[in-house]
C-alpha cells in the first residue's frame, strides 16, 4: 500500500472496492445475490452501540474526518458502494466511536483536553456477548473486563450492558507492538518542540513506531517471543514491561467496577500467545477468572450485526449525532 503513503485514507476507496469485487468473483459470488453489505464503522461522532444504516450524513462526517484518519473510515463507503450495486442495504456495526461513558470519565485533568472514547468496540462487544451466551446469562447482567490485545491495546469495563470505561489505544493505556500508549507528558512536550521531528513524524513515533518496535525494532510478536526464549535480555525486559502495563490497566478497570468482576476476557491477535496469557494470569487472575478468545473476530461480528437486523431481532439505527450520543451516555 505504499502508493497511498501520506495520502488521505479515502483515496484508497476505489482500489479496495475493486479488490473486494475481484475476490467475490473468484469465490463465485455475484453482487446481485447479496442480502446486505456491512462494513467496519469509522471515527464518527459519539454514538450508541448497535447496527447502523449507512447514510449520506454518516459519509459526510467520515469525509471531514474530524476525529482523525483511520482505515476504518473506509468501511461505510465500501459497504455503500457494493450494496448499491446489489440493490441491498448497507450497514456498519459497533463503530470505533461507540461511546457509553458516564460524564466523569471524560475529564482528563486539563479542561482543553477532554478524553475521547475510541476503541475496538466491535470485537470487544462481540466477545462480551459471546461469553454471556456461553454462560447462559445476559450481557446486561454481567460485570466484565475485556482486554483487546492487537496492534493497539484497549482494556474496557462493562457494566449493565454498557462499556463504561476504556483506554483510547491511540494515545493512552499500555504500549503494544507498535503504539506507545501513555507516555510522560512533559518529555513529550520537549520532544515536540525539539525541532527534530515534524508533526507527522511525532504521530508516527506514537502510533506506528512506538511500543515493542521502538525498543527492539520489530512488531512481530513471534520473533520477539523467540528472542526471549533464546535469552535476549532486552527483548525479555520489554516483553515483561508490556504485560506489566496490560495487567495494570486491567487492575484499573477492576476499580471502575468496584472490584465486582464476573470475568476477564482476553481477545485480539496477541491472545494467541500462550506465554503472554500465562504471564497475564499470574498478575490478574486473582481479580476474576480469565477466558481467552484469541484473534479478532470482527468479520463474524459484522455479519452477526447485519443478520440481527435482517432477521428482525434488532432494528437498524439511524446515525444522528447528538441523539445517538445521548442514548449512549448516562449522566
Amino acid at each position: 500500500m505504499t502508493r497511498f503513503k501520506g495520502k488521505p485514507v479515502l483515496k484508497q476507496c476505489d482500489f479496495r472496492r475493486e479488490a473486494i469485487r475481484e475476490e467475490l468473483q473468484r469465490a463465485g459470488f455475484e453482487s446481485c445475490g447479496l442480502a446486505a453489505v456491512v462494513g467496519r464503522g469509522g471515527l464518527l461522532k459519539p454514538l450508541a452501540s448497535g447496527t447502523y444504516r449507512v447514510t449520506q450524513r454518516m459519509l459526510d462526517d467520515l469525509c471531514v474526518a474530524e476525529r482523525g484518519e483511520h482505515a476504518s473510515n473506509l468501511g461505510a463507503f465500501l459497504a455503500k458502494q457494493l450494496a448499491d450495486a446489489a440493490n441491498a442495504p448497507a450497514f456498519v456495526v459497533d463503530p470505533v466511536a461507540v461511546d457509553e461513558w458516564p460524564e466523569r470519565a471524560r475529564l482528563s485533568g486539563l479542561a482543553e483536553l477532554p478524553r475521547q472514547c475510541l476503541s475496538h468496540a466491535l470485537n470487544t462487544k462481540a466477545v462480551a456477548k459471546r461469553f454471556a451466551h456461553e454462560q447462559g446469562r445476559r450481557y446486561e447482567d454481567l460485570r466484565l473486563i475485556v482486554a483487546h490485545l492487537g496492534s493497539g491495546v484497549s482494556v474496557s469495563a462493562h457494566e449493565n450492558g454498557r462499556m463504561v470505561e476504556v483506554n483510547d489505544s491511540r494515545e493512552e493505556g499500555p504500549f503494544s507492538t507498535e503504539r506507545a500508549g501513555s507516555v510522560p507528558a512533559m518529555m513529550l512536550v520537549e520532544l515536540c518542540f525539539s525541532g527534530k521531528y515534524t508533526r507527522r513524524e511525532i504521530e508516527n513515533r506514537l502510533f506506528r513506531e512506538g511500543g515493542l518496535y521502538s525498543y527492539v525494532g520489530t512488531k512481530d510478536l513471534v520473533e520477539i517471543e523467540k528472542r526471549v526464549a533464546e535469552g535476549d535480555v532486552k527483548a525479555a525486559l520489554v516483553w515483561d514491561a508490556m504485560i506489566y502495563q496490560i495487567a495494570k490497566e486491567i487492575g484499573a478497570m477492576a476499580t471502575v467496577l468496584q472490584g465486582r468482576v464476573n470475568a476477564i476476557l482476553v481477545t485480539g491477535g496477541m491472545a494467541h500467545s500462550e506465554r503472554l496469557v500465562k504471564n497475564l494470569r499470574i498478575s490478574v487472575e486473582w481479580i476474576a477468572p480469565i477466558h481467552v478468545y484469541a484473534g479478532e473476530n470482527e468479520l463474524q461480528a459484522l455479519a452477526e450485526g447485519a443478520l440481527r437486523v435482517l432477521r428482525g431481532e434488532e432494528i437498524a439505527r439511524e446515525y444522528e449525532p447528538g441523539v445517538n450520543a445521548s442514548e449512549a451516555c448516562p449522566t
